[in-house]
């Protein structure tokens, strides 16, 4: 009886520790779900909670595949735990195997049909396939569901950008970049609408933006490199498409993609 407590506190901080998402390292995140799981083999919800919590623990330190095997085994304990299937898909995603991720987000959204972040995710997915129209769909869904989530009318700016939508695709970016998601990928994006509507100044502001928090980045470069081109600086023109050639050797090819040479 005197260990009562004792132990009492160990379960409830490990409890604590597997879902503290933001408040404890990744490390102890994954150590208090794996204690949780490890004393608890028949507690079936709970277990999957876990399992799941693990699975995303494991997503940001990138190990996918340990994440998808918790995700697994947290859908096999509670096959109708939506939160497990979204995880799963994204993590799926961030290994590219976008149709398995997108088996996934369509088993979330059928357990959900308003689960916004799976709609937008499985847009994603449908991004990174070339799938514009299924893409722009999808982020229609979300946008619908969860108006508020800016990387949802970043992706479609992206999207309606390949679907030569420019007008509706400036309109998409400016909105995410209002919210307050002011990240270099919704500026590219951006930059690029404003490159094909022949906007240069403004898209060398974007892509500015852009290099100041991604100097790497090869489109960036790139489609600076083109639009001061355009404007007839060719010397920062060519340096800035050598610098993204070097970085990128056929990011040229992604350009003529997009209708730019």
């Amino acid at each position: 009886m005197a260990q009562a407590p004792k132990q009492e506190g160990g379960y409830l901080k490990t409890i604590e520790l597997c879902n503290s998402v933001g408040r404890a390292s990744l490390e102890a995140r994954i150590d208090g779900c794996t204690a949780f799981i490890d004393a608890h083999p028949g507690a079936t919800k709970a277990l999957a909670i876990a399992y799941n919590n693990r699975g995303n623990a494991y997503a940001e330190t990138r190990d996918y595949d340990r994440a998808i095997h918790d995700f697994n085994q947290s859908i096999e304990l509670n096959p109708g735990y939506t939160k497990a299937f979204n995880n799963r898909g994204v993590a799926q995603l961030m290994k590219g195997e976008y149709d398995l991720a997108i088996a996934s987000l369509d088993e979330a959204i059928k357990l959900n049909p308003n689960y916004g972040e799976a709609f937008a995710n499985r847009a994603e997915a449908n991004l990174r396939k070339n799938a514009y129209d299924r893409a722009a769909q999808d982020y229609d869904e979300a946008i619908r569901l969860r108006p508020d989530m800016a990387g949802a009318w970043s992706g479609r700016c992206w999207a309606r950008t390949m679907q030569g939508a420019l007008q509706a695709a400036l309109e998409d970016c400016n909105k995410a970049l209002q919210s307050g998601s002011g990240n270099a990928a919704t500026y590219d994006s951006r930059a690029l609408v404003l490159l094909k509507m022949g906007q240069l100044a403004a898209s060398i502001d974007d892509y500015n933006s852009v290099l100041r928090l991604e100097p790497k980045l090869a489109s960036a470069l790139y489609g600076r490199g083109l639009a001061r081109l355009k404007q007839g600086d060719k010397a920062g023109g060519d340096a800035d498409i050598v610098a993204a050639q070097t970085i990128q050797p056929r990011i040229g090819d992604d350009f003529v993609r997009y209708g730019l040479r």
